[in-house]
Parts: C-alpha cells; sequence; structure tokens
C-alpha cells in the first residue's frame, strides 16, 4: 500500500524558475535614439570655429559700409558743392545704421561710423573746405601712430594690450620676452600703417587733391587694416603657443617636486632593517 505524501511535500506544478530571464537586446529605434543624443551631445559641445579675417572686420558689409560715405561725399561735392555733400554724407551714415538695426547686425560699428562722419563733416563745414572732411582722420591716423610707437618703447606694445583687455585673457604674455617681442612686431606693424596714412594723405591735403584724397582714405583703409590685423593674429597664436609651453614646463616642475618629496617621506617612514 502506498503512502500518500502530505500536500507541502507533493511537487508543485507550474512554479517559477529562480533562474532571471535573459534582458532583451535594445531594438533598432532604441539605438538609434541613443546614437542621436549622443551626436546632440557632441553638437552642443563641439567648439565654435574661429571667426574667419573678413568676419572679425565686419564682413563684406563692412567694407562696404566703411566706404560709401565718402564715396557719396566726394561724388557730390564733384558736381554740387560742399555743402549738399556734407549732406549727403550725413544721409548714407544714417542710413547705413538704419540698415544695421533692421538686420540686426552689431550696430556698434555703424554708431561709430556715423560719429566719425558727423565729426568730419562738421570741420569740413567750419573750415568751408572739402578738405576739411579728411582732416579729423588725418590727424587722428598721427595721434594713433605716435601712442603705439610710444608703447613699444615702454614695453606695453598697444596690440597685446588691446588685443588680452578685449578678449579677458590678462597680461602673463608681458613676462616672456618672445611672446613681447611678437606683439612688439604687430604693434610696429599698426606704427607703420598709420604712419603711412597720415604721410600719403596729408601730401594729398596740401596739394588739394580731394578726388584723391578719397581715393587714398579708402585704399588705406580696411585694406591696411586687415594687414595689420593679420600680423596680431600671428602674434596672438605664437603668445598662445609660448604661455602652452610654459604651462608645461611648468606642471613638469611641479610634478617632479612631489615626487621627490613622497620618496622622501617613504626613505624615513620605512627605515631600513637591522639599521
Amino acid at each position: 500500500m502506498s503512502e500518500t505524501r502530505p500536500d507541502s511535500e507533493q511537487p508543485t506544478t507550474g512554479s517559477a524558475d529562480p533562474t532571471p530571464a535573459p534582458e532583451e537586446p535594445p531594438t533598432g529605434n532604441e539605438t538609434a535614439a541613443g546614437d542621436e543624443a549622443t551626436a546632440g551631445g557632441e553638437t552642443t559641445t563641439a567648439e565654435k570655429p574661429e571667426p574667419t579675417l573678413l568676419e572679425q572686420m565686419g564682413g563684406l558689409s563692412g567694407l562696404v559700409y566703411s566706404a560709401v560715405p565718402v564715396a557719396s561725399f566726394v561724388l557730390v561735392n564733384s558736381f554740387a558743392g560742399l555743402a549738399p555733400a556734407i549732406w549727403a554724407a550725413l544721409g548714407v551714415a544714417v542710413l547705413i545704421t538704419v540698415i544695421r538695426v533692421v538686420r540686426k547686425e552689431p550696430i556698434q560699428p555703424a554708431v561709430s561710423g556715423f560719429f566719425g562722419v558727423a565729426i568730419a563733416a562738421f570741420i569740413a563745414y567750419r573750415t568751408g573746405d572739402a578738405r576739411g572732411f579728411f582732416l579729423f582722420g588725418i590727424w587722428a591716423s598721427l595721434l594713433y601712430g605716435g601712442a603705439f610707437l610710444l608703447s613699444v618703447l615702454a614695453r606695453w606694445p598697444l596690440a597685446g594690450v588691446i588685443w588680452s583687455y578685449l578678449n579677458g585673457t590678462g597680461m602673463s604674455w608681458r613676462k616672456d620676452k618672445r611672446s613681447r617681442r611678437a606683439y612688439d612686431v604687430a604693434t610696429l606693424v599698426w606704427v607703420v600703417v598709420f604712419g603711412a596714412r597720415f604721410v600719403v594723405q596729408r601730401w594729398l591735403y596740401e596739394e588739394n587733391l580731394t578726388g584723391w584724397l578719397g581715393f587714398a582714405k579708402i585704399a588705406m583703409g580696411y585694406p591696411l587694416f586687415g594687414l595689420a590685423l593679420l600680423v596680431t593674429i600671428w602674434a596672438v597664436r605664437n603668445a598662445e603657443r609660448r604661455r602652452k609651453e610654459l604651462d608645461a614646463v611648468a606642471a613638469e616642475t611641479t610634478v617632479s617636486d612631489d615626487e621627490i618629496e613622497r620618496r622622501l617621506r617613504q626613505k624615513y617612514a620605512n627605515p631600513v632593517e637591522g639599521g
């Protein structure tokens, strides 16, 4: 006669398997979503490309905007006289400012250009001579050139000082001779640019060549400015490269000192046995 097992000892049917079920691999949609999230993260953290030289000068519109008021003044003065030429230059300057505001472009260059034209127009009106429109720029070039030259002699080259101030990078480059020498070169190029503007335009002023004076102001404006800016960018990159080299040397020196201190502590903390 067979024994009947108690219910507690009876095998249970349909019991759960203690082995965990394997996880399902991610679907194609989930993988694609993860890839898109990663790509999106890389896009948001990617560094912005450095502005080109033309962009730093205001782009093609900046080149045009700087030349139009001067060209308008010279053109109108040649066939209508001084007073219409003054109003034409001022009107064009105001129009350029409005266009920049409407197009949501940087307003600071337009405002500076407007005040420059206004000052030039006022001088021309007060002198009663069309050449007076260019007097402010002529003497400003001499003033700027002298200031840049004095800054080199004082070992505070303005090319480096102005760039560092605008970008908030500090003046640590002055402690390195090679960096300071690079900024000296860039500053001296600015001295040559301002000096050339003064000499040429002053000569044209004395010769009463108003048309050629306007041409020289345009031709010696952005083109020479771009040349000097290129040399300044070269000096900036040179100074940045030197700063990284000096930082690397300083880091190696710090690591070496720490290593020496660690070894000395280990030596005296674990005296040789039997000593």
